[in-house]
C-alpha cells in the first residue's frame, strides 16, 4: 500500500512538473435530501434532511478533471406507519468515497459524473414492529456496502471556492431482508480549496 501510494504521488508530481495538469486539495460540505426507495404497502415513506462533509482532490488536465472525495454523510427517510400515528425519521449514516468525472466547458462551469461507493457505519430511529408500536433500527438489518451512480453539475469559482449540485441514484440494495431498498439522495455542496499545484 505505502509504494503503491508513493507511485502515485510521484506520478502526480511528474505531471505537475511538466505543467499538463493542476492538482488542489479542498475541503467541502453541504445538505442531503435523502429518501428511500422501497415497496412498502404498510409505510410511506418521504424525505429527510441530512448533511455530508469531508475532503476532496482534483486532478485537471486540459477540460476534463477527475475528484475523489472522502465524505461523511447522513442519509434516510421520514416513514409514516399505517398502523402507527406520527412520523419517524429513519438515519443511516455512511462514509462515502465519490470519484467524478468532471467535463469543464467556460468559466469553471462543469458537468459531473461517477461511482460513488458508501460503507455503512450507523443507524439510527425506529421502524414497525406489527403489533402496533415501533422497535429501534438494527444495523444488522442493512447491508454494509452500497454502491451508486452520481449525476450533477458545478461551479470552479476562481477564488477558490467550488459549488455543486449532484443527484445520487443507489444501484444496490441496502436491505438485508426480503425487502428491497435503495438510496436516493439530493446533495447540494460547498468547496473550499486549500491549496493548488499547478497552472
Amino acid at each position: 500500500m505505502r509504494k503503491i501510494f508513493l507511485s502515485a504521488i510521484l506520478v502526480l508530481a511528474t505531471i505537475v512538473s511538466y505543467g499538463q495538469a493542476k492538482v488542489e486539495l479542498g475541503l467541502k460540505g453541504g445538505l442531503n435530501l435523502a429518501n428511500i426507495n422501497r415497496e412498502d404497502a404498510q409505510a410511506t415513506y418521504e424525505s429527510a434532511t441530512g448533511y455530508h462533509g469531508g475532503a476532496y482532490a482534483l486532478v485537471k488536465v486540459a477540460n476534463i478533471g477527475i475528484q475523489p472525495e472522502l465524505l461523511y454523510s447522513t442519509r434516510g427517510t421520514q416513514v409514516s406507519f399505517d398502523d402507527i400515528s406520527g412520523d419517524f425519521k429513519q438515519e443511516y449514516t455512511y462514509l462515502d468515497i465519490p470519484v467524478m468525472l468532471k467535463l469543464y466547458a467556460v468559466a469553471g462551469l462543469n458537468i459531473q459524473v461517477g461511482p460513488q461507493f458508501g460503507v455503512l457505519l450507523s443507524t439510527d430511529g425506529k421502524i414497525s414492529d406489527g403489533n402496533g408500536g415501533t422497535t429501534s433500527i438494527s444495523k444488522d438489518s442493512y447491508k454494509n456496502a452500497d454502491i451508486s451512480a452520481a449525476f450533477g453539475a458545478g461551479w470552479d469559482a476562481p477564488f477558490g471556492v467550488n459549488f455543486t449540485a449532484r443527484y445520487i441514484l443507489g444501484l444496490t440494495d441496502i436491505d438485508s431482508g426480503s425487502e428491497e431498498a435503495k438510496n436516493r439522495t439530493f446533495q447540494l455542496s460547498l468547496g473550499f480549496r486549500l491549496f493548488k499545484v499547478g497552472s
